[in-house]
């Protein structure tokens, strides 16, 4: 199936998390392949929005800014209901993509099947049979500034990602440590290496134990330093990138540098990194047995990724390493 209809104009609904915004490029690159000569408005959270300004058929982004009584659809519809659209692709299932004129209409709906990748998810969006890849695009500013934070030198670069937006599915920043060392030993896989270590703003602690841990002469600072798109830039440096589950894994992932993620209380069949250079561990439980305990509460939940030893993550990467190097 193809869509090409000579579109002029696409509109684009797509997420307001970083994971799940990247999971989308590759829908959105894949309606770029087939409507070359069309714009596109891109449409989604502020905190993704920089994730498109690099887009080639870009006519503009819109955030999402949510609202009570979800009067932020209220606010999208305004600013698009003049346009008439050629196709009108909406991840987020919204009343917009319904109240605007557009030839055609793909709305994630009840007959996606939620079992399977987000990847998958969203090409069944579209009802294709191929399933296309996430990948990124930079701004030249992006670009530039990820230069600057890692800057050309000797030698390999680890990128590492020890922290999470929610504590459950945060690996101990001690283990983080020690699998870094081990790492950049002299006889290991990434000997003497760089380490560039990763965090938003408000991850900055856990982050800066790790980064401590590091020679002086090795450490690559880029703890809360970038926008989205500027860290995933600055993770396209790097050689090979390890990381909790987190929207940066999935920027790493689509970068298409080595990737490796750790899993805990998440579902990795659904958010596994995507692509040929990327692998995962997970827990020995589930993400429903980890939470199955009494008094869960996922606001104060602690860390829930104690069973994934040091010995196991090492194994893992022993055992992926010239798959997705």
């Amino acid at each position: 199936m193809t869509l090409n209809l000579n579109s002029k104009h696409i509109l684009f609904i797509t997420s307001s998390r970083i994971g799940d915004a990247v999971l989308s490029t590759g829908l959105l690159n894949y309606l770029h392949e087939q409507n070359p000569n069309a714009k596109f408005t891109v449409c989604c959270g502020s905190l993704t929005a920089s994730l498109f300004e690099g887009f080639p058929a870009l006519e503009r982004i819109i955030p999402i800014n949510k609202r009570k009584y979800n009067a932020h659809w209220f606010d999208l519809w305004k600013q698009v209901i003049g346009t008439k659209f050629d196709i009108v692709v909406d991840l987020r299932n919204s009343a917009v993509s319904r109240l605007v004129r557009s030839r055609k209409r793909y709305i994630y709906g009840s007959y996606v099947d939620k079992s399977l990748h987000k990847v998958e998810q969203n090409a069944s969006v579209l009802r294709i049979d191929e399933i296309p890849p996430p990948r990124l695009w930079f701004s030249d500013s992006q670009l530039k500034k990820a230069r600057a934070l890692i800057p050309e030198g000797e030698g390999i670069v680890l990128g590492v990602g020890p922290t999470s937006n929610w504590a459950g599915k945060t690996w101990s920043e001690d283990r983080f440590i020690e699998i870094i060392s081990w790492m950049t030993s002299t006889h290991s896989f990434m000997p003497n290496a760089r380490v560039a270590v990763f965090a938003a703003p408000n991850e900055e602690e856990a982050a800066r134990a790790v980064l401590a841990s590091i020679p002086k002469d090795k450490q690559l600072d880029i703890i809360a330093k970038a926008d989205p798109a500027t860290a995933a830039a600055t993770i396209a440096r790097c050689d090979f990138y390890l990381g909790n589950d987190s929207g940066l894994m999935h920027c790493a992932a689509a970068a298409g540098i080595p990737t490796f993620g750790l899993f805990g209380p998440s579902y990795p069949h659904i958010y596994k990194p995507w692509g040929a250079n990327a692998a995962y561990i997970s827990t020995p439980e589930s993400f429903d047995e980890l939470i199955d305990y009494e008094g869960y509460d996922s606001k104060t939940a602690p860390c829930l990724m104690g069973s994934l030893s040091v010995d196991m993550v090492k194994d893992g990467i022993e055992k992926s390493w010239t798959r997705i190097t």
